[in-house]
């Protein structure tokens, strides 16, 4: 089990949202406990108070976060004392370390070192250096990482909003970490009570699980909080318990009615929610595409263009698409190889064939994850060689499916599937990531060809809208085509 599907069984099974901080400063601990001056007798006493907090709360929250620094502070034996706070912690409860790594050269040796011997979950980490610095961490694909987006101080508003409050610095780490890891390993960890920011977060991210930190300040709604925070399933967010509980002797029940009281928060949230109207971007999701993250990722590494494009076919369009890259995003290659993997599964086939050369990468990931042999017309024969017209090994009689980018004419796809019925081969089934809507499904029908499609280019359209992506010029130029 990796650490999200751990995470998600947690706050499933135990209905709870809250992470706990498990952190040995002095300051947090009870003042019965906090009476000894002497280093040894400190750290005593500092595990015999984390051992109990995890005792009381085990059953109220679905991480514990224990933060690097603190035990760092507190030299060799504070390491040692980390170790046997996280041997405390129940197996089933997923360990986020609050580390906020953001060494280059040290980040492959970090991860070895929390991952294969410490055991953590998960690890937050500083985006600074890019993705050469988080590759380290998502080698681990049962691990998660978290991204530091957003912090709380003051100070870090002259970087953070950097250049402008339009287009600044926080947004952007946010939109590059998208591109390198699923929403299944990679999240954000936000620190911030303004709910502008949190909704342009959710906003950009709605995928990402999000992980809030310094919420507690006075005067601060929680309930307004979530309600910009949660995604429309009530839930995607990690709510921190207040360090200031740690010093209650009612410690249990302080966590659990505060668990009581965002679970109410969630109900009424999700309950008014689907009375909301589906326009106002970023506003109500419930009825998103399925493939809204997908979409809104496409758009946003410029594989969704829109404008007036002159096509291949000579036919000028409101937009352009450009699948081509993403073959260099591995993590959204692997999710347009699973969308398109959805509807293959449903079909009966012996071989994938990929038309040449945009689908080739598609049919060849495909090939590989559903463990069916690949083949390919080639689009023109050699005049040397073998003079093959179907590329890879094949029996005459069996079952072909069609993979193809984006069906517009349907002039590839026809063009392939005569070259291997020509062959012997029998072909059913096509399936395309994007239909383009020009009535080509019903034309490859007639002439005895299934076509199906993972999006077409009016989902596609309405999504970047209702997600605020696009503006209502672009939104009515397109059905005006």
């Amino acid at each position: 089990m990796n650490f999200f599907e751990k995470l998600t069984q947690r706050i499933t099974n135990c209905q709870t949202l809250l992470i706990l901080g498990l952190d040995p400063n002095p300051e947090m601990m009870p003042l019965a406990q906090n009476t000894q001056s002497e280093q040894q007798s400190l750290i005593i006493s500092l595990e015999t108070w984390l051992k109990g907090v995890i005792e009381q709360t085990s059953e109220l929250v679905c991480a514990y976060k224990p933060t690097l620094g603190f035990y760092e502070a507190l030299g060799p034996e504070g390491l040692d004392l980390l170790l046997k706070v996280i041997d405390a912690i129940p197996d089933e409860i997923p360990i986020i370390l609050d580390a906020k790594h953001g060494d280059l050269n040290t980040s492959t040796l970090f991860a070895q070192t929390i991952f294969e011997q410490w055991q953590v979950d998960a690890v937050t980490v500083s985006p600074y250096a890019g993705q050469d610095h988080v590759a380290p961490f998502l080698v681990y694909p049962d691990r998660g990482v978290f991204v530091l987006c957003h912090t709380s101080n003051p100070s870090a508003v002259m970087l953070q909003e950097y250049p402008t409050e339009q287009a600044p610095f926080y947004l952007q780490v946010i939109k590059e970490a998208r591109t390198w890891a699923t929403p299944e390993q990679l999240f954000l960890e936000v620190g911030t009570t303004n709910l502008d920011v949190i909704q342009k977060i959710r906003s950009l991210a709605p995928e990402r699980l999000l992980l809030m930190r310094s919420i507690w300040s006075k005067g601060n709604d929680l309930y307004e909080i979530l309600k910009v925070a949660l995604n429309p399933t009530g839930d995607g967010v990690l709510i921190p318990v207040p360090q200031d509980f740690l010093k209650s002797k009612n410690l249990k029940e302080e966590v659990k009615n505060l668990n009581q009281a965002i679970n109410e928060y969630r109900q009424k949230i999700t309950q008014s929610s689907q009375n909301c109207d589906l326009w106002s971007p970023n506003v109500c999701l419930l009825n998103s595409h399925p493939h809204q993250d997908l979409i809104l990722q496409l758009y946003d590494i410029g594989c969704l263009l829109f404008g007036e494009y002159v096509q291949a076919s000579g036919a000028t369009f409101s937009y352009y698409i450009d699948l081509r890259k993403i073959i260099s995003q591995p993590q959204l290659f692997h999710q347009v190889l699973t969308a398109y993997a959805d509807i293959l599964k449903t079909l009966n086939f012996d071989r994938i064939a990929g038309i040449p050369y945009g689908s080739l990468p598609t049919a060849t990931g495909l090939s590989l994850m559903l463990h069916h042999p690949m083949i390919y017309p080639r689009k023109e024969v050699k005049a040397h060689g073998t003079r093959r017209l179907i590329e890879g090994n094949f029996q005459a009689g069996e079952k072909v499916v069609i993979v193809d980018d984006i069906l517009i004419t349907g002039k590839s796809v026809k063009e392939g599937a005569e070259k291997l019925t020509s062959s012997g081969l029998v072909v059913n089934d096509i399936v395309v990531f994007i239909d383009h809507e020009q009535g080509v499904k019903d034309k490859l029908k007639i002439e005895g060809y299934n076509a199906y499609s993972v999006l077409t280019i009016s989902e596609i359209t309405e999504t970047l809208y209702e997600a605020g992506r696009i503006n209502e010029q672009q939104y009515k130029s397109f059905f005006k085509h």
